[in-house]
């Protein structure tokens, strides 16, 4: 089962983490079948680049969200497109 989630990046009590689509018994950094965004808590404010067309696309095709991508997808949705005047 492929699960949407975080791998963890970056140096020592330094963190920065990728959204990764990657098979659910795989390790936590191990080799992603996909990147679709990128988390920096490190900002202020949290830094978060998602790509919600492929997050979308794998979700339709039973991949499931971590509880944190979901806390993610909830506080920042995707970008509604507004009809130029």
């Amino acid at each position: 089962m492929l699960m949407i989630r975080l791998a963890r990046f970056g140096a020592k009590k330094k963190p920065f983490y990728r959204v990764v689509v990657i098979e659910k018994e795989r390790a936590r950094d191990s080799r992603a079948v996909e990147v679709v965004g990128t988390y920096n808590p490190r900002t202020d404010p949290p830094e978060v680049r998602l790509n919600y067309e492929r997050i979308e696309y794998w979700r339709k095709h039973g991949a499931q969200l971590s509880d944190t991508v979901a806390r993610l997808l909830a506080r920042y949705p995707a970008p509604t497109e507004s009809p130029a005047a």
